[in-house]
């Protein structure tokens, strides 16, 4: 288990692809509702600038007031969920795509377990400092027997 300690000496959990997977329903509510606050906050975003040009720039209408309000607490909301990932100590990575990396570690390199929102388990990888486009599947660094390399 991960304390105080371990975050101010810089160490950082280190999933299995077992813990990884394990996680995923807590992890999939976040970002589903990351996801569709997300939506939520572009819809009213794009509603406030259609408002605010409707008004008098030292006075907005109650409805750009309404709108500016309401992308506001979308906002908190959003970073409050992310805020949720962190504290589990995973990089959410991407509101398009809802992608989640758990850090891992394998044969001796920093990897991350890539998850995709949607996905049913945590199925691909890829090294620490490459990105989703790098992503592959699990069965390429797990060895014949199926077993993780810590």
């Amino acid at each position: 288990m991960e304390t105080a300690v371990h975050r101010e000496i810089g160490m950082t959990k280190r999933f299995s692809l077992d813990e990884a997977n394990r996680m995923l329903p807590l992890v999939s509510r976040i970002v589903r509702d990351i996801l569709e606050h997300y939506r939520e906050w572009q819809r009213t975003v794009e509603a406030f600038e259609i408002a605010a040009t409707l008004s008098r720039s030292e006075k907005p209408t109650p409805e750009a007031e309404t709108l500016q309000h309401e992308a506001q607490v979308l906002a908190r909301d959003i970073q409050a969920f992310v805020g949720e990932l962190s504290r589990l100590e995973l990089e959410f990575k991407g509101f398009e795509l809802g992608l989640v990396d758990f850090p891992a570690e394998c044969e001796g390199r920093n990897i991350s377990w890539c998850w995709k929102h949607g996905e049913a388990t945590v199925s691909h990888w890829h090294d620490a400092d490459a990105g989703y486009s790098s992503r592959q599947p699990v069965e390429a660094i797990l060895d014949p027997t199926g077993a993780h390399h810590d």
